[in-house]
């Protein structure tokens, strides 16, 4: 059974008003209900500190109006995943309806979102040694073969895969390396059928869905010809100055 504290969600493709949206929702919220809210953001690249601009993270004045929670967190040579994200989450929002607030999760990280509300699978955690091997062979046999790999002894999980899909093709072939069980058959499930830790609360999703893609195409490149304007590669200087960068972050 679904808690019957609320929670809303609103999501939608890059430049597609979800600040904007979440915004406006928090002050209505507010002088019609007189209902407080809590704007929590769903975005792995917001997380980071020194990374604003290329973000279009909420400026100063916009999180002193509407103070946005999980942004600014770490540094950007820390690392922050989904599984982080979904207790970082949770304590928001426990804490929001804890102060009688309703939480407003407002972000385009789908995959955030998804391991949130339906709950995280418990898999093993990478291996070098694994994925090390896993490569050399498809680099031998290409990742086509690996699919065709995966097909044995995971045919669930291989069906959902592109041949071509060589990140989730390895990830799905490291798991059954390591636990010796398919990867679609290992999420951790509760007697109602859902995942032990998918989000008890009832949610509401708001989609932000442009009907003229021409539209949000035009509205992205006008983002960036801004964030050029704005200071976007002192920014990035910056960051190569202040941090030690790897490729692979």
């Amino acid at each position: 059974m679904k808690n019957a504290s609320p929670v809303i969600f609103i999501l939608g493709p890059t430049a597609s008003g979800k600040t904007a949206l979440a915004c406006w929702l928090t002050q209505f919220l507010r002088s019609t209900f007189d209902k407080e809210s809590t704007l929590i953001s769903v975005d792995s690249a917001c997380v980071y500190r020194d990374m604003n601009i290329g973000t279009a993270k909420p400026d100063a004045a916009e999180q002193a109006k509407y103070p946005h929670q999980l942004i600014n967190l770490i540094a950007p040579i820390d690392v922050y995943d989904a599984a982080q994200f979904c207790s970082d989450a949770n304590a928001a929002i426990n804490a929001a309806h804890a102060q009688n607030k309703i939480p407003i999760l407002v972000g385009g990280t789908m995959l955030y979102i998804k391991a949130l509300v339906e709950g995280l699978s418990r898999l093993p955690v990478a291996d070098a040694a694994v994925r090390a091997m896993l490569d050399a062979q498809a680099a031998a046999i290409g990742w086509p073969a690996m699919h065709d790999e995966l097909a044995k002894v995971d045919p669930l999980r291989a069906a959902q895969l592109s041949p071509n899909d060589a990140q989730r093709v390895q990830r799905a072939l490291e798991v059954f390396a390591l636990t010796g069980k398919p990867m679609s058959g290992q999420q951790i499930r509760s007697s109602s059928g859902n995942p032990a830790d998918a989000l008890p609360y009832r949610s509401l999703f708001i989609g932000l869905q442009p009907s003229d893609r021409t539209v949000l195409h035009a509205r992205i490149a006008q983002r960036f010809d801004a964030m050029l304007a704005q200071g976007l590669v002192t920014e990035v200087q910056a960051l190569q100055q202040n941090y030690i960068l790897r490729a692979d972050m």
